[in-house]
C-alpha cells in the first residue's frame, strides 16, 4: 500500500477517479463537478492561496495498484484566526471499507498540519465557504444530495471516531412540501407588519445585479458577519457569489425584506442543481454544459434550495422572518414550478434558525457533522458557540 502525493496531471486525475469506485453501486450518489473540486485546489481560482492558505493533497493505491483513498488537508488563515488554537482543515476524504487505508490518509493529513504549526483539525470541510463541500452526513443515505453538499459512506464515521475526533457542531438539512399551507404564526407576524408600514418583500427581478450583489452583502453582514466562524463578507466576494449564481438562478425565488430602502433580510433560494447534474456525470465541459441547458430549460428541477436565510440582527423579534415566509411562500405556490423545499444546513448553534425551520412545518431530513480533533488530548474540548 502506497500513500501518493497529488502533483501532477495522472494523480489530479486520479483524485477524481477515485469516489467512482468507491460508490460504484450506489444508486444514490452524484459525483462533484469535477470543475468545482479543481477550483478549490487552483490557486488562481481560490483566493486563499494569496492570503496565505497551504493545500496538500494525498491518494492511496493499494497491494494490487487500484485507487483506494484520497484526503485533501489546507490551512486556512482566515478560518483559523477564529479559533482558540490554530486550526486547519481536512476534506475530500474517501476511502475503501479498510481501516489502513483511512488510518495512513487521515494520518498524513494530522501530521502535515502539525508541521504547519496547527493544533488542531477540523474535517471533513472544505478549503473555502461553507456552502459546499461541508461536514460528514451521518443520517440519511437513501435519498438524492444537494448540490455541493458532501455524500458519504456510513462507515467513514468509524474512522474518525477510532483517532479521536468529537462533534464540533450538527449540521441539519430540513424539507417542505411546497403546497402545504403556511404555519397562522407566519400570518400573524405579516399583519403585523403589513400593519406597522414601511416594510416590502422584493426579488430578484426587481433589482439590478449590481443592487442584488450590495444587499446580499449587507444584510449578509448584518445577519451573520462576525459570528463564530462566519467574517464579514466584503463586497467584492458578494458580487462574485452573485455572479456564480446568475446561470443557475431562478430570480422569483430571491427574496429580500425592504425596511424603506435598507434591506434588512434575505431569503436566497436555487433550484436543486443535483436534479440535473446527475445527467452531467460530474462534468461541466461542452457536452455536459449542453445537457444542463437542456434540463434547465425543460424544468427538470422541481426541488429549490434555500441557500440562505437571515435578518438583521437590529430586527430580531420584530417578526419578519413570518413576514418574508408567508409573503415569499404564497407567491412561490402561485407559480407552481416547485413541488419541495430543502434548507441548506442550519447548525445546531443556531436554536433560533431552528426554530424558524420547524415552525415552517419541515421535517429534519439529513443530519451532518463537522468534527474536530484536538492534537494535544489534554486540552478540554469544547463545542462550538451558540448563536446569539
Amino acid at each position: 500500500m502506497r500513500l501518493i502525493e497529488v502533483q501532477d496531471e495522472k494523480t489530479r486525475k486520479a483524485f477524481h477517479d477515485v469516489p467512482r469506485r468507491i460508490y460504484a453501486d450506489d444508486p444514490v450518489w452524484i459525483p462533484h463537478l469535477k470543475q468545482d473540486v479543481e477550483k478549490v485546489f487552483d490557486p488562481q481560482g481560490n483566493r486563499l492561496f494569496k492570503k496565505g492558505g497551504l493545500v496538500k493533497r494525498w491518494l492511496v493505491q493499494d497491494e494490487d495498484g487500484q485507487w483506494a483513498g484520497r484526503i485533501a488537508a489546507f490551512v486556512n488563515p482566515k478560518y483559523s484566526k477564529g479559533m482558540e488554537q490554530p486550526t486547519g482543515g481536512l476534506g475530500f476524504f474517501e476511502s475503501t471499507d479498510d481501516d489502513s487505508v483511512a488510518n495512513l490518509l487521515l494520518g498524513a493529513a494530522e501530521d502535515w498540519l502539525k508541521e504547519q504549526g496547527m493544533e488542531a483539525v477540523d474535517g471533513p470541510i472544505n478549503f473555502g465557504e461553507k456552502d459546499k463541500f461541508w461536514g460528514l452526513l451521518v443520517d440519511n443515505f437513501k435519498d438524492l444530495s444537494s448540490y455541493g453538499m458532501n455524500y458519504n459512506r456510513d462507515y467513514y464515521r468509524r474512522f474518525f471516531e477510532a483517532r479521536g475526533y468529537q462533534v464540533y457542531y450538527e449540521q441539519y438539512i430540513y424539507g417542505r412540501d411546497i403546497q402545504l399551507a403556511v404555519q397562522a404564526p407566519f400570518a400573524r407576524k405579516r399583519a403585523q407588519i403589513e400593519a406597522r408600514g414601511g416594510f416590502k418583500v422584493i426579488t430578484a427581478r426587481d433589482i439590478s445585479e449590481a443592487q442584488l450583489a450590495e444587499y446580499f452583502c449587507t444584510t449578509y453582514n448584518n445577519a451573520w458577519g462576525g459570528h463564530h466562524g462566519f467574517a464579514k463578507m466584503p463586497l467584492k466576494q458578494a458580487q462574485r457569489t452573485v455572479k456564480t449564481l446568475k446561470p443557475v438562478m431562478d430570480k422569483d425565488i430571491v427574496f429580500f425584506v425592504m425596511h424603506g430602502d435598507k434591506p434588512v433580510a434575505f431569503y436566497v433560494n436555487i433550484p436543486e442543481l443535483n436534479q440535473i447534474f446527475q445527467y452531467v456525470n460530474g462534468n461541466l465541459n461542452m457536452w455536459g454544459k449542453l445537457k444542463f441547458l437542456y434540463h434547465k430549460l425543460k424544468g427538470t428541477a422541481d426541488v429549490m434550495v434555500g441557500l440562505v436565510f437571515g435578518i438583521d440582527r437590529a430586527y430580531h423579534g420584530q417578526g419578519l422572518d413570518g413576514y418574508m415566509i408567508d409573503i415569499a411562500g404564497k407567491q412561490i405556490q402561485a407559480k407552481g414550478r416547485y413541488k419541495t423545499t430543502t434548507l441548506t444546513w442550519i447548525g445546531d448553534f443556531n436554536p433560533k434558525m431552528i426554530r424558524i425551520a420547524e415552525n415552517l412545518g419541515t421535517e429534519r431530513t439529513r443530519t451532518y457533522q463537522t468534527l474536530r480533533k484536538l492534537f494535544d488530548p489534554a486540552k478540554p474540548f469544547k463545542r462550538v458557540p451558540i448563536a446569539k
